[in-house]
C-alpha cells in the first residue's frame, strides 16, 4: 500500500457537492492499494501512520504524534498513487489492485484505524472526490508498506 500524508489544521472530501468527510487538526492520508497487498501492509499503515511523530511539542519540534494530539484522520482512497509515469506521457495503472480487493483492503484499514479508537472520517470508495485540505507546515509524507520490514514497526 501506498499513502501520502498530509499534517493539516482542516480537511474535507465531497462526491456530487455533499461534504461526507471532514476534520479539524490531524492527518489527511490518500491511500492506494497495490496488487499483491494483503493484511500486513494494513496492518502497517495502521501501526506506522498514527505514532508518526510530525506535529509539534511546546518547543516547535516534530515531536508529537496523531495520537498524542488527540488529531483527527481523513482517509481517501486514491488508486492513481500507483500510477507508473515512467513510459509515455499517460499514467499507467496495472500495479495498483483491482477494485474488488482495493476496497477490502481500504474497508479494513479504517476498521483497524477506529478499533486503535482514532476519529476516522473517509471518502467515498470508487467516486469522483474534490478534496479540500489546510496543508499545516507544510508537512507532506509518502509511505510505502512494501519498502523495508512492515512486520517491525520502529
Amino acid at each position: 500500500m501506498k499513502a501520502v500524508i498530509q499534517r493539516v489544521t482542516s480537511a474535507s472530501v465531497k462526491v456530487d457537492h455533499e461534504i461526507i468527510g471532514q476534520i479539524d487538526e490531524g492527518l489527511l492520508v490518500l491511500l492506494g492499494a497495490a496488487k499483491g497487498d494483503t493484511e500486513m501492509d494494513t496492518d502497517y499503515m495502521v501501526e506506522k501512520i498514527p505514532h508518526l511523530r510530525i506535529f509539534s511539542d511546546d518547543e516547535g519540534k516534530m515531536n508529537r504524534s496523531l495520537i498524542d494530539t488527540g488529531g483527527q484522520l481523513l482517509v481517501v482512497s486514491q488508486f492513481t498513487l500507483l500510477g507508473d509515469t515512467h513510459r509515455g506521457r499517460r499514467p499507467g495503472f496495472d500495479q495498483a489492485a483491482p477494485p474488488d480487493q482495493a476496497r477490502h483492503l481500504y474497508d479494513l484499514t479504517m476498521a483497524k484505524f477506529r478499533e486503535k479508537g482514532l476519529f476516522v472520517q473517509t471518502g467515498r470508495f470508487g467516486s469522483n472526490m474534490l478534496v479540500s485540505l489546510k496543508n499545516n507546515g507544510p508537512v507532506t509524507l509518502i509511505l510505502d508498506s512494501r519498502k523495508g520490514d512492515s512486520r517491525k514497526i520502529d
